[in-house]
């Protein structure tokens, strides 16, 4: 499975960003597919996770800004962040899991500006 980011960029407090991961391969079934970010000098953070019956979990930071959804057709699972804030900013890489493996897709970067 190889997963493909996209959508990071520089925007203003207050602002909103969709990231983008597509999945590509052939022969998986993904069961869980989500967000991480990691800011200079933090750990990384869980951000948001979407399992495969619709079940959805954020990080509190986010909980009511960012949404996830998923798009089964791409394999193409999407993070809306909204009301975005200056501590938002950080390198957002996405991940998929199959029965028993994770994969990573290349980072983002969000920068968010006051």
């Amino acid at each position: 499975v190889q997963l493909q980011a996209s959508g990071g960029g520089l925007v203003q407090a207050g602002g909103s960003l969709r990231l983008s991961c597509t999945a590509a391969g052939s022969g998986f079934s993904i069961n869980v597919m989500g967000w991480y970010r990691q800011a200079p000098g933090m750990q990384r953070e869980l951000v948001a996770t979407l399992i495969s019956g619709g079940t959805t979990n954020y990080a509190d930071s986010v909980k009511g800004r960012f949404t996830i959804s998923r798009d089964n057709a791409k394999n193409t699972v999407y993070l809306q962040m909204n009301s975005l804030k200056p501590e938002d900013t950080a390198v957002y890489s996405c991940f998929a899991m199959t029965s028993g493996r994770a994969y990573w897709g290349q980072g983002t970067q969000v920068t968010v500006s006051s």
